[in-house]
């Protein structure tokens, strides 16, 4: 069956209930007119398609400026838990029944590669509902998995759409997926697609064959450092407490609690959590493939030690203190630079899952004992300072 879609200028079509054969219960009559109230807001949507199946949504492949800011945002802040659209079949251009599917997480970041990477053509977005968290990692969870994929095959009712039977899923989602499950439930069988969007129609054009280069992750230094502010971002909440506790201990006395005499000891704190942070999630990321050994807990403890002695040997940062708030910065910190950088595995191709929990296993101890030893010495310092040793 071929059909032409077109724009919607038409009287609305008789609504339609889809229960399909999931078991989901039965939802209320649909039309054209609450899915485009439902949708008018967002940036993305261009108007809807009527089809012999029903109205899609269709969606524009222009990247708006207030999109690119939410993009930044994301990356940034906390906004990017919130960065996420409504699962289900979307349109780009007008698709037909001999069009293909492509099939994506509901994390906007990833929907807005996608359309935009489809510009010019005509296809269905199939997307799935991953809690709006990335391809890669949604398949890790197993939200972009076997069985959403064939939940949402079963509510979007998308067989009526289209009349073969192919979907083209992302490579980097292929870990969450059973394709012989998904097909011998629902009849679509699954081809993987380039790892990266921007080669979706060289894949087509070469037969929906994608060569070593479009299979190859690629994780330059500028991919890691587009990550950077992600990592600062679950850091930065933390940092007035930090800086708190920092000045809270400085200050205390004898006598009590005296934040004249907190600079020192403070801004030596402050000055070695700030090199901390910048080595375990700035250094580290920049230079992984450069600092040795394949953990990553020794890498930022590595690029935390070193950073923090540099800085040392060039301004004599910690030379005002005693050698045991001196030795209790350079453990502590050092952990806490190496913490930061064992949180970077959930981000990088450099790591499994399996790899990741023995690091933690190993790691975890390490880190416990490091605290309690740092947290004895800087007793002591406090004890010494007073003149009591």
């Amino acid at each position: 069956m071929k059909f032409e879609p077109v724009q919607k200028k038409l009287p609305p079509l008789s609504p339609v209930i889809r229960a399909s054969e999931c078991g989901c219960p039965p939802v209320k009559n649909i039309t054209p007119a609450d899915i485009a109230d439902e949708l008018k807001n967002e940036t993305w949507f261009a108007g809807l398609i009527d089809t012999p199946a029903g109205p899609v949504p269709q969606v524009s492949t222009e990247i708006k400026l207030s999109e690119r800011i939410g993009h930044i945002r994301a990356r940034t802040s906390s906004f990017r838990m919130k960065f996420s659209l409504k699962p289900g079949l979307y349109a780009v251009g007008s698709p037909v029944s001999s069009s293909d599917i492509f099939v994506t997480a509901n994390y906007r970041l990833s929907f807005d590669h996608l359309r935009k990477a489809l510009e010019g053509m005509n296809a269905w977005i199939l997307v799935l509902d991953t809690a709006g968290i990335n391809v890669w990692c949604a398949a890790g969870k197993g939200t972009f998995g076997t069985d959403e994929l064939i939940r949402r095959i079963k509510l979007t009712d998308i067989k009526k759409y289209v009349e073969h039977r192919k979907l083209i899923l992302p490579q980097l989602g292929a870990p969450g997926i059973n394709a012989a499950e998904v097909r011998r439930n629902t009849g679509f069988r699954l081809s993987y697609g380039p790892v990266r969007a921007d080669d979706i129609k060289k894949y087509i054009e070469k037969g929906y064959t994608a060569d070593e280069e479009m299979r190859l992750v690629k994780f330059t230094m500028k991919d890691r450092a587009v990550l950077i502010p992600m990592e600062i971002n679950m850091i930065k909440e933390k940092l007035i407490y930090f800086i708190l506790a920092a000045f809270l201990y400085s200050a205390l006395q004898p006598e009590g609690i005296i934040f004249k005499d907190a600079v020192t000891s403070g801004y030596t704190l402050i000055t070695a959590g700030i090199i901390s942070v910048a080595a375990g999630a700035v250094l580290t990321p920049l230079l992984l493939p450069f600092i040795p050994f394949r953990s990553f807990a020794v890498k930022g403890g590595i690029t935390g030690a070193v950073a923090l002695l540099i800085i040392e040997h060039c301004t004599g940062a910690f030379s005002s203190v005693n050698l045991y708030f001196y030795s209790a910065v350079i453990i502590l910190f050092t952990l806490i630079s190496s913490y930061i950088a064992l949180q970077f595995t959930g981000a990088t191709t450099y790591t499994s899952l399996s790899g990741v929990k023995k690091e933690i296993k190993y790691s975890l101890p390490v880190y416990i004992a490091g605290f309690f030893v740092s947290t004895i010495l800087l007793v002591i310092s406090k004890i010494y300072e007073w003149g009591y040793l």
